[in-house]
């Protein structure tokens, strides 16, 4: 039986790619937030396409700095995934801690290409340089990243594949509205 979805809530149906962190770097400032709406664009160079509003602190690092961290965090994190996406960075400038980073204790590495931090204990990383598009960024809201360096935690990625079988807490979570997540299921495939 079908039922009629509020256009409203339409996203609702597509929404599922894995929930991501995006952090940033530009100057001494930096921060982390948390992302439902991004995805893979284009293969060689690998693109990819992620939703930054306007009016998030983040945006205006990215802005500054021109590249920014796509990390893929697991079932593990999903506490720390909703309070960095619960607050804004803005709101810690001029305070002690200062970031994100050191409100929360989220521990972090060195990216190779880019200033932005990578999140330790994520199972993907994804270093960006942004491909300007005004209109769309400033329409939309869209950015669009040049994927410059990938990482992935081979536990749970190798040969090109997720295999998350005996991995249950670095499976990737995917936010579907609300505060409600889904953790990625049981892998199964079918021959052509």
């Amino acid at each position: 039986m079908l039922i009629s979805v509020d256009l409203s809530k339409a996203y609702r149906l597509l929404n599922h790619g894995p929930t991501v962190l995006v952090s940033t770097q530009h100057g001494t400032q930096r921060n982390v937030m948390a992302a439902a709406w991004n995805m893979p664009l284009d293969f060689e160079p690998p693109k990819i396409a992620i939703v930054i509003d306007k009016n998030t602190y983040s945006r205006e690092l990215i802005e500054a700095s021109g590249s920014f961290a796509i990390n893929v965090p697991c079932r593990a994190q999903a506490e720390m995934v909703v309070k960095v996406g619960s607050r804004t960075g803005r709101e810690l400038i001029g305070k002690t801690p200062d970031n994100k980073f050191a409100s929360f204790d989220i521990p972090t590495f060195a990216a190779e290409k880019i200033a932005a931090p990578l999140v330790e204990g994520c199972v993907a990383w994804l270093e960006c340089k942004v491909i300007s598009e005004p209109h769309i960024q400033n329409t939309y809201d869209l950015f669009l990243g040049e994927v410059v360096a990938a990482y992935a935690d081979e536990r749970v990625f190798s040969n090109g594949r997720w295999h998350f079988e005996g991995h249950d807490d670095l499976r990737t979570i995917h936010h579907v509205a609300g505060g409600g997540f889904f953790a990625i299921g049981e892998a199964f495939t079918i021959k052509a």
